[in-house]
C-alpha cells in the first residue's frame, strides 16, 4: 500500500494496521494536521475507534509465542529485517519530506536521519543473531539453561520531534525481540511512522508482529492501560509518563519511559568561548531545538557570561530560517501548533522572572510556526525549572564549578547534560557529578557518545535507558530453565 499523494507538500494519510489488514481511520471532525511551515490543512486528524482497538490487541495476544526461538527462527526475523532495510531505503526521500513536513526539521537533516535508518536496521538484524537465546549457566555439574524471552504485547507510542527515527528505532527492536507491537504514533505526526509500517509489512513479518494504530492521548491510555499489553514503550512529556506509570502500577508492567527535561549546560571558568558557544547553538537549533537531549539551562562562570551571550547573538543572528523544504535553510519551523503556544509561554515566564530575551534571528513571511531561536539572560536560576525543548535557551551565572553542580542537581534533568571547558579531565571530572544520564564535554552531537552506550533515565528522565547496548534486550525478559540437585546443603 502507497499512501503518498501527489504535490509538493503530499504527506502520507494516517491508516490503520490492524489483523494483518489496512483499514481506514476515523475522523475527528474539524479537526486538522497542518504544514508548520504556512499552517495550510494537509489531512484530517484522525483516531482509532474502541473496537478497532479491541481487535489488535486481541491479534497481539493471540499471536504472543515466547516458544519458538531457535536458531531458524532468529535467522528468518534478521532476514526480514534486512528486507525492510532495503525498503526503506527506496522510500528515503519520502521519509525525509515527510519528517521535514510534520516536524519543520530542514530538509538537509531529515535527509540524513532517512539515510541512517537503514544502519539502525541492520544493526539490529545482528544484534538478533549475536544476542544467545539460550545460555547455559554455571551450575556444579547440572543442566542449567538462561532463556532470554520475549516480555509479550509491547505498546510503542512515539513522539512528532523524531518521526521516523524514533518509530524505526523502537519498532525493529521489540519486533526482533519477539514483542507483537502495537505503534501509536503522535496525532501531530503520524505520516512517517505510516511510512515505516509500510515497509516492515511488505518486507513480510510474522502474523500480528506489527499493527498501527492512531490518535491522541485517550488512544494511549487505553492502550498502556490494558492488562495484555506486557511492555510499555513510551518518549514524549512528563505528564503522560506519569499517567503510563500510574496505569502500569496496576499489573507491574515493563516500562521504558523517556520523558526529558531541562537539561543543564556548564560552561567552566577555563572553556573556549567560542566552543562553547558553537556547541549550545548547535544543540539548541539541532531539529529546531525539538530533542529531549538538547541544552536548556546555562550555568556560565561569571567571566565567560558576557562573551557566551554576545557569540550566541552573533551566531542566532546569523541562522537562516524558513521553510523546512528549502535546500538552504538551516533552522525551520515549530512542528505544531500546541508546542508553538508552549514555547512561547516559556519565553513569557522567563521573562516574567526576570530574564531578558533576546531573539535576533530574522523570520520568513510564511505564516508557519517560526521562532527566532532565543537566549533568556538573568532569571533566577532555582525558579528557571521548565524544559524548554525548543531552540531556547536560559543563561545564568555562577561563581564556582560547585555552584554550577549544586544548580544543576538542584532540578535534574537525569537525561542528558554538557560540560565546556579546556582542561578535559577536570570537565569529565565536573561531568561525572552531574545526576544525568549521559554527559557531553564540548560538544553537543546527537548521535550516542559509543558503540556501547546504555544512556540510563535518571529520576524525573523516566525509567530505563535507551542506546545501541539496550535495543534489544529492554523487550526480553530472562527465565532460568534447570535441573535441580537433592544434594545440595540448601
Amino acid at each position: 500500500m502507497s499512501s503518498m499523494s501527489s504535490g509538493e507538500t503530499a504527506i502520507p494519510r494516517p491508516s490503520n494496521y490492524i489483523a494483518d489488514a489496512w483499514s481506514d481511520c476515523e475522523t475527528v471532525p474539524g479537526e486538522w494536521n497542518v504544514d508548520p511551515n504556512t499552517r495550510e490543512p494537509v489531512h484530517p486528524m484522525v483516531t482509532t475507534g474502541p473496537e478497532d482497538l479491541e481487535r489488535a490487541l486481541r491479534h497481539a495476544e493471540r499471536v504472543y509465542n515466547a516458544g519458538r526461538w531457535d536458531d531458524e527462527a532468529r535467522h528468518e526475523r534478521a532476514d526480514v529485517l534486512e528486507r525492510v532495510a532495503v525498503l526503506i531505503e527506496g522510500r528515503a526521500e519520502d521519509i525525509a519530506r515527510t519528517d521535514s513536513l510534520t516536524s519543520g526539521v530542514p530538509i538537509g537533516v531529515t535527509r540524513k536521519v532517512a539515510a541512517f535508518l537503514p544502519a539502525r536496521i541492520r544493526a539490529t538484524a545482528a544484534e538478533l543473531l549475536d544476542i544467545p537465546r539460550v545460555r547455559a549457566l554455571e551450575a556444579n555439574g547440572r543442566d542449567v539453561r538462561l532463556y532470554k524471552v520475549p516480555w509479550g504485547p509491547a505498546a510503542i507510542l512515539t513522539p512528532w520531534n523524531g518521526p521516523s527515527f524514533i518509530p524505526a528505532a523502537k519498532v525493529v527492536s521489540a519486533v526482533a525481540a519477539g514483542c507483537p507491537v502495537i505503534l501509536k504514533p503522535s496525532e501531530h505526526a503520524p505520516g512517517s511512522a505510516q511510512i515505516i509500517v509500510e515497509c516492515f509489512v511488505e518486507a513480510g513479518l510474522p502474523a500480528g508482529a506489527l499493527q498501527l494504530v492512531h490518535g491522541r492521548g485517550d488512544v494511549g491510555a487505553a492502550l498502556t492501560g490494558d492488562p495484555r499489553v506486557k511492555i510499555v514503550s513510551f518518549t514524549g512529556g512528563p505528564a503522560a509518563g506519569r499517567a503510563i506509570a500510574r496505569a502500569a502500577a496496576e499489573d507491574f508492567k515493563v516500562l521504558q519511559l523517556e520523558l526529558g527535561g531541562n537539561n543543564p549546560a556548564l560552561v567552566l571558568d577555563d572553556a573556549d568561548v567560542e566552543v562553547a558557544a558553537a556547541g549550545i547553538f548547535e544543540g539548541m537549533t539541532k531539529l529546531n531545538g525539538q530533542w529531549c537531549e538538547g541544552p536548556g539551562k546555562v550555568l556560565a562562570h561569571r567571566s565567560l557570561v558576557g562573551p557566551l551571550l554576545e557569540a550566541l547573538t552573533e551566531r542566532i543572528s546569523k541562522v537562516v530560517v524558513g521553510h523546512s523544504l528549502d535546500e538552504n535553510v538551516e533552522l525551520g519551523p515549530i512542528s505544531n501548533a500546541p508546542h508553538f503556544t508552549t514555547l512561547e509561554s516559556r519565553i513569557e515566564g522567563l521573562r516574567a522572572l526576570g530574564a531578558t530575551v533576546h531573539r535576533p534571528a530574522r523570520l520568513p513571511d510564511l505564516g508557519g510556526f517560526f521562532l527566532s531561536p532565543t537566549v533568556a539572560t538573568g532569571a533566577d536560576p532555582a525558579k528557571a525549572t521548565a524544559e524548554l525543548f525548543g531552540p531556547l535557551v536560559s543563561l545564568h551565572t555562577v561563581d564556582s564549578d560547585e555552584e554550577a553542580l549544586r544548580i544543576a542537581n538542584a532540578h535534574p534533568s537525569g537525561l542528558d547534560a554538557y560540560v565546556f571547558g579546556g582542561d578535559v579531565e577536570r570537565a569529565i571530572d565536573v561531568g561525572a557529578r552531574v545526576l544525568s544520564g549521559e554527559v557531553r564535554v564540548n560538544g553537543a552531537k546527537i548521535a550516542d557518545l559509543g558503540d556501547d552506550s546504555a544512556q540510563s533515565f535518571w529520576g524525573p528522565a523516566g525509567i530505563g535507558g535507551h542506546g545501541p547496548a539496550e535495543s534489544v534486550r529492554v523487550f526480553c525478559g530472562d527465565r532460568v530453565v534447570g535441573v535441580d540437585s537433592p544434594d545440595l546443603p540448601l
